[in-house]
């Protein structure tokens, strides 16, 4: 009998104890799995992505959305300087904060010499051998490539069709005596020439200025010459032209260029109030919301009266994404890259949504993806009448010099020589 009690208590402590193993054993499980959630989203690495383009971050904001959907295990934060602001002096600030985002925007050339230290090698990523030579050349540097261009970009004076045919204008102004001509034509006609958005530093001091470097005849043979001091904005028959050319689109101009904003521009513009604006493709996406069945085309930035020399329209690359190399989310950032210039959705936004000529050759474009504006510019570059973009090659801040200069000679402070003498002191400030 005892010992039959006794088999009932072991048996019992037995059960016991493998209950208490169990709950053990379920909690241990249980922690496992909330640490595997942890873990999981420890795992989940934020790609920070700090660019300027204010007119793409609707688009770069639904790309986000179906990116993760994809890639849940990457999340972006799209973060935009742009539309005048000092983007060169807010990344400067990232970085020096310790807040340094991951990829980031670089114009290539002096500006890639100048965070050479910071980029990523991307010379063995799959989309670099679809760039096209004039998109790959500014990110470039002893073979390597160091950026991925996000788009050519070009600019003149877009005009409106409409307008020019009310005003009888039937040849299209190649020079700038044919564009003072036809800018009185315009005006006889009752219509405002030119729509001036001279409050906006880079419209000058970034983009305009660039056809006076690139008619030099040899450019960077004329920039060496200014780091060097043995050449000069002063009396530079180029520099005088595009003075000249300021001043004729301030005459037949909007008043109060020098407070005209962007946004004002290309309302003006799109509303049929000017017949033409210095703006480049960027500009089609909010034209088409304001008029879609607006007629317009690209005229040059003419500096004096050669047609051979002056019609050419400016073509560049606006910005390269680069990738921090000191990221800790640097390979997240490749597959994004990556993704966005090779996935169906990425290349539809590219061209569809951005309005942006493709600056790799896997990614094809039409007339009605690109708009009028695009279409035209890629017009110039298959006929090979254009000018590269020359501000990336500035010494870093002399672009935001420069507009500040150029806004004083719109406001009548300082003649052409003047002009030209203060644009020498900005240079041999920041050189």
């Amino acid at each position: 009998m005892k010992q039959k009690k006794y088999s009932i208590v072991l048996l019992s402590v037995m059960m016991v104890m493998s209950l208490l193993l169990a709950a053990c054993g379920g909690k241990d499980n249980a922690s496992g799995n909330a640490n595997g959630a942890d873990d999981a989203k420890k795992e989940r690495k934020t790609v920070t992505i700090f660019q300027f383009k204010t007119e793409i971050v609707e688009g770069l904001n639904e790309l986000k959305v179906e990116f993760e959907k994809e890639y849940p295990d990457i999340k972006l934060d799209i973060q935009t300087v742009g539309g005048g602001a000092d983007y060169a002096a807010s990344l400067k600030t990232k970085f020096a904060s310790g807040d340094a985002p991951d990829i980031f925007s670089n114009g290539g050339y002096t500006e890639m010499e100048m965070w050479l230290d910071k980029l990523e090698d991307l010379s063995d990523q799959p989309w670099v051998k679809d760039l096209i030579p004039l998109a790959a050349e500014p990110m470039t540097k002893d073979g390597k490539v160091y950026g991925m261009p996000m788009n050519l970009e070009g600019f003149g004076y877009i005009y409106n069709k409409e307008l020019f045919e009310k005003a009888g204008i039937t040849t299209l102004p190649k020079t700038y005596s044919e564009l003072e001509a036809a800018a009185k034509q315009l005006q006889e006609a009752g219509i405002t020439p030119f729509a001036n958005a001279y409050q906006e530093w880079w419209l000058m001091g970034n983009q305009g200025i660039s056809v006076a470097f690139a008619q030099q005849d040899d450019v960077d043979g004329f920039i060496a010459g200014l780091n060097d001091g043995t050449a000069s904005f002063v009396g530079n028959e180029k520099f005088e032209n595009w003075a000249k050319l300021m001043q004729l689109t301030v005459d037949y101009g909007n008043k109060n260029p020098l407070t005209t904003d962007y946004n004002t521009q290309v309302t003006m513009f799109a509303n049929g109030e000017a017949a033409m604006m210095q703006e480049g493709n960027w500009a089609q996406t909010m034209i088409d919301g304001i008029n879609p069945d607006m007629s317009i085309g690209v005229l040059p930035m003419p500096l004096g009266d050669d047609p051979e020399e002056n019609d050419k329209l400016t073509i560049g690359i606006p910005a390269n994404l680069v990738i921090n190399k000191e990221s800790d989310a640097k390979e997240e950032a490749k597959i994004f890259l990556n993704w966005l210039v090779t996935s169906d959705l990425g290349k539809e936004y590219i061209v569809k949504k951005f309005k942006f000529i493709p600056a790799l050759s896997t990614i094809e474009a039409t007339p009605e993806d690109m708009g009028d504006i695009g279409t035209e510019l890629w017009n110039y570059i298959e006929a090979d009448q254009i000018y590269g973009l020359q501000s990336s090659k500035f010494p870093d801040g002399v672009a935001q010099e420069f507009g500040s200069v150029i806004q004083q000679f719109i406001a009548g402070k300082s003649d052409v020589n003047g002009w030209a003498e203060n644009m020498q002191a900005a240079w041999d400030k920041l050189k």
